[in-house]
């Protein structure tokens, strides 16, 4: 098949757009259009959050059942998400994250999470 054809008249307009709805989702096109993004399935988006979910969940249990005296846990890192670009550039790490990392309250409304001071003071 060639894309001339459509300027030739051999390809109709309908068969073209045909084709084009029908590319694949990891073919070239939609990686040149989607860069990485176009790697990720749904799926793969849905695990990468469970596993950040599960990751935020055992820093909180773990936070909790600290002895006192130790050393604050670091707040758990999201995973990369396609176009996010490195940690800081373009929002990889949250300024809720960074500040629960912090030891520093997360602003209000923020879904980072609470940080373990906020932590202890809930669970005490």
């Amino acid at each position: 098949m060639d894309l001339l054809d459509w300027h030739r008249g051999r390809l109709s307009a309908r068969r073209l757009s045909v084709l084009l709805a029908h590319l694949p989702r990891d073919g070239a096109v939609a990686r040149a259009l989607h860069d990485e993004a176009a790697e990720w399935s749904v799926t793969d988006h849905l695990l990468a959050t469970v596993a950040d979910h599960l990751a935020v969940a055992n820093w909180m249990f773990a936070t909790v059942n600290r002895d006192e005296d130790t050393e604050p846990l670091e707040y758990p890192e999201p995973l990369r998400r396609p176009g996010a670009g490195p940690e800081g550039e373009s929002g990889a790490v949250d300024d809720g994250a960074q500040a629960a990392a912090s030891g520093a309250a997360a602003p209000a409304g923020d879904a980072a999470g609470p940080s373990a001071a906020e932590l202890i003071r809930f669970f005490s």
